[in-house]
């Protein structure tokens, strides 16, 4: 679109746009920083405390956490009206105690949580500096925002306060992800999470052998829902994340659990899996003093908005300035599920490239790192009217 080559064309854009590759190692020294902090999902206070004070020593506005630590400042606008919102999640799906330990080679920096989204909060960061650095000001706020709770079973509880808090006031959502330059995700898949769990008597394994164990049960329940098929188009998938149970080697286990993730691109199709997952569990042979609950944990709300959207338009323009040949666009379960399911504007782009994501081997290869700091710079500024 005219509006992102004419952004290019401007002196202050220029300057900060030609000065942008000598700072890409700050930006991947920054990204290290930021991973070297622990951040669990609903553990994230001590990344936000840091992200807090990046924000506050840039001197933003309004600087502050709300009561789940999401973390936010401000780059105020000429009028202030209907805010631009650029946010990227602080947690990351690794325990505390997890060995964070980079190594660097060439291009590549290896470490859990590089780039999923380590890289993405240091590049919000180093967005609010840029702004600032074009010494007027653009039409619309624009507020920076570090967010909680995407990972894991945070059920994007951050994204949705963030929501709540700006709503329909805002122009649009730019949701930050640090591995998938080149995409953009305009289409939320639905995502409904579960908990199944088994109950029976137990016992001893050899005084009472005979009565239901939880474990067998949940096995056999497993082996059902394995067997379950799911249309490819439109893409719907199933996965057991996660099973525990059980006391010792010789007691028939009284109680077993599984964690159960069941994704779609339409709703329709996803309900027709949920309608399957139901029917395996009723058709689970048990004894009458077997119980199994079917607990809901989980609800990610699917939205879309459609490729010729002007938000979409105009990411994609700024991608193919930044250099991008192709542009993906595509499905995901993002923080922009919240926004995109309420109808509001939303998007979620990448700033370069990860592999192995959720991975203790993840890595981020930061090639276009350049690229997309030169992107999320083009996007923010035309969505927030700077002229």
């Amino acid at each position: 679109m005219e509006v992102i080559t004419h952004l290019t064309q401007n002196p202050s854009v220029s300057n900060i746009l030609n000065g942008l590759p000598d700072r890409i190692p700050a930006l991947v020294d920054l990204a290290i920083t930021i991973q070297q902090i622990p951040a669990p999902t609903f553990a994230e206070a001590e990344r936000a405390s840091f992200v807090q004070a990046c924000f506050e020593a840039l001197g933003l506005a309004d600087v502050h956490q709300d009561s789940l630590h999401n973390v936010y400042g401000c780059w105020r606008g000429k009028n202030g009206a209907e805010p631009v919102i650029v946010s990227a999640h602080l947690d990351t799906v690794f325990a505390a105690a997890t060995d964070l330990t980079v190594k660097r080679e060439a291009h590549l920096v290896h470490g859990p949580g590089i780039g999923d989204n380590s890289v993405a909060v240091a590049g919000l960061i180093m967005l609010a500096e840029m702004v600032q650095g074009l010494g007027t000001r653009p039409r619309r706020d624009i507020w920076f925002v570090a967010n909680v709770c995407e990972e894991g079973m945070g059920d994007l509880q951050g994204m949705k306060a963030v929501v709540a808090k700006f709503g329909r006031n805002a122009a649009a959502y730019i949701v930050l992800e640090g591995g998938v330059y080149g995409n953009i995700f305009h289409q939320a898949i639905a995502v409904r999470r579960y908990r199944i769990d088994i109950n029976t008597p137990g016992g001893h394994s050899w005084g009472n052998f005979g009565n239901p164990s939880a474990i067998h049960v949940l096995g056999h329940l497993i082996a059902a829902i394995d067997q379950i098929r799911v249309p490819s188009r439109p893409r719907t998938t199933f996965n057991v994340g996660l099973i525990e149970g059980g006391t010792t080697i010789n007691t028939i286990a009284a109680q077993a659990s599984l964690l159960l993730d069941c994704r779609s691109e339409d709703n329709q199709a996803l309900a027709d899996l949920l309608a399957q997952v139901h029917k395996a569990v009723d058709h689970i042979p048990t004894m009458s003093d077997v119980q199994i609950d079917i607990v809901p944990i989980g609800d990610r709300p699917a939205g879309t908005i459609s490729p010729t959207h002007w938000l979409v338009r105009l990411t994609e323009a700024a991608l193919r300035q930044s250099g991008c040949a192709k542009v993906h666009f595509s499905s995901g379960s993002t923080d922009a599920n919240i926004p995109l399911s309420q109808g509001l504007p939303a998007i979620c782009i990448g700033l370069a490239q990860s592999y192995h994501a959720h991975r203790q081997d993840e890595y981020l290869d930061t090639t276009d790192l350049l690229a997309g700091m030169k992107q999320l710079f083009l996007l923010t500024l035309a969505v927030s009217e700077f002229s």
